[in-house]
């Protein structure tokens, strides 16, 4: 006796009336911004220079991307002042900003740069600056450029690196809005390699 397959029931998902969903095939920017504003992130000022000119730019779209090769990764608008400095130069720094340096990421976010007369900077091996006061660094060799919309997908592999502020809280970015940690235990043991 051949017992007929049964169809598993069929489940209907319900969207709670609070939550406002995009389905749609166009996705709204602003909405985008929002809905990724969610993503606690850190701060970073990309920093680069060439024959005696320097130039950085507020970013927080930084990820590690491999120990073996050491390669990190940034995205940067196509438009961005620092993106010619950044092609000719080959080379550019990661400078984590600590929480308290909003200030420091503010001026390097503007149209307008900070002066790097005015910002205590030393240079890396390959001649990159280095912000001085920033919670750690990694200095990068340029290896690749990937296109991604309105942004251009840097992948750098770490030539060198410091930590010259230990035990200083991050500065980080969530709804738009730039903060410092909140000392709170760490109940869970970070996941490092997910």
């Amino acid at each position: 006796m051949t017992v007929p397959a049964t169809q598993p029931p069929r489940v209907e998902s319900r969207l709670d009336s609070r939550v406002e969903s995009r389905v749609d095939q166009r996705i709204d920017g602003r909405m985008l911004r929002n809905v990724c504003g969610l993503f606690v992130t850190g701060v970073t000022v990309i920093t680069t220079g060439v024959n005696g000119r320097a130039d950085g730019t507020t970013v927080n779209s930084f990820t590690s991307v491999s120990l073996d090769p050491p390669l990190v990764l940034f995205c940067l608008h196509k438009q961005s002042r620092l993106r010619s400095l950044l092609e000719e130069s080959g080379m550019f720094a990661v400078n984590f900003l600590a929480g308290r340096q909003q200030r420091l990421a503010m001026a390097f976010a503007g149209k307008q740069t900070a002066s790097f007369n005015e910002v205590a900077h030393h240079r890396a091996v390959g001649g990159v600056p280095i912000l001085s006061d920033a919670l750690a660094f990694m200095a990068c060799t340029t290896v690749n450029e990937f296109d991604g919309g309105d942004h251009t997908i840097f992948l750098g592999e770490v030539r060198e690196l410091g930590v010259p502020r230990h035990n200083q809280e991050p500065l980080i970015f969530f709804r738009g809005s730039l903060g410092a940690l909140e000392h709170e235990p760490m109940i869970v043991p970070p996941i490092w390699d997910g």
